[in-house]
């Protein structure tokens, strides 16, 4: 079914009518296409739900467009991004033409869902504008960072199992919770990820969100548990270049204090509760291979 998704997503894309968008789209990694796993998993018998699957995997991949555009990144997935071999400028505007193009493919569905994914996407936009402001300071607020994270990342996963349930006419409400407490879970596994392995793996340098002035929830939880002489080293490394023995530092702290422990429990507590809400065992199969990505 996901075959399917792909060649729904270049043909949506190839309506467009220019052959350097389908050049550049044909570019892009495909990543792990959870939104549209979801979609298929929740609405497997519906005719559109490939169709659905691949609106929201345009717009998430418009978003990463910005979003690396936003972070000045030069890899995505490990491949050089748009950005870094095409220019910013063409970034963006490659991410707007696969939002509306993604926006105006929903007019095929009922409103409510249209509406659903439409309201997700200003929500992701609003989670975006809140994390470049994040990092402009260091944030030692978890509930901040917690709400950030909501709108940012899992928007968009809880408006795609909605409007699945909306699509097989399921509870809605069940299978929103489920998308919201997955996507929440998915970041801070991500979080965690990025500390704890190795450059080769993330296809980006260890800590680099710290370095980019993002204090995820193992760097919060940290510096409420530092000495106030280690909490203004920890603050005063937010945005610097890591050296070796700073890198090290930071995560013989976290090993002492459990930083990482703890955030993977607030991620094992929110699956379990999406679990919980939706009797489906493919549905809580997704959330344990999200658990036990390697670190």
């Amino acid at each position: 079914m996901l075959e399917r998704v792909e060649t729904i997503m270049k043909q949506l894309v190839d309506e467009v009518g220019y052959s350097e968008v389908s050049k550049l789209f044909n570019t892009l990694s495909g990543g792990k296409r959870l939104r549209a796993k979801l979609i298929f998993k929740i609405a497997s018998t519906h005719k559109d739900a490939p169709l659905l699957g691949a609106i929201v995997e345009l717009i998430h991949a418009a978003s990463l467009l910005h979003d690396d555009v936003i972070d000045d990144a030069a890899l995505r997935r490990g491949k050089a991004s748009v950005n870094a071999t095409e220019g910013s400028k063409t970034a963006i505007m490659l991410g707007d033409i696969l939002y509306s193009k993604g926006f105006s493919s929903l007019v095929a569905f009922d409103k409510e869902i249209a509406q659903t994914i439409a309201n997700s996407v200003t929500a992701l936009s609003k989670g975006e504008m809140m994390d470049v402001a994040m990092a402009e300071s260091f944030n030692d607020d978890a509930q901040s960072y917690l709400e950030m994270l909501y709108f940012k990342t899992a928007t968009l996963i809880e408006a795609a199992a909605k409007s699945a349930a909306l699509l097989e006419g399921k509870d809605a409400d069940s299978y929103a919770l489920y998308g919201k407490n997955l996507g929440l879970s998915f970041q801070i596994i991500d979080d965690i990820l990025d500390i704890v392995s190795d450059e080769a793996t993330l296809g980006k340098p260890a800590l680099n969100d710290y370095v980019e002035g993002k204090c995820t929830l193992p760097y919060i939880y940290l510096y409420h548990d530092l000495q106030d002489s280690d909490k203004q080293k920890l603050k005063s490394l937010h945005k610097k270049s890591l050296s070796e023995d700073d890198s090290l530092w930071i995560k013989s702290k976290m090993k002492k204090h459990k930083s990482i422990e703890r955030s993977f429990s607030l991620a094992r507590k929110l699956s379990d509760e999406a679990v919980s809400c939706v009797d489906d065992i493919e549905l809580k199969e997704i959330i344990e291979t999200m658990m036990k990505r390697t670190f």
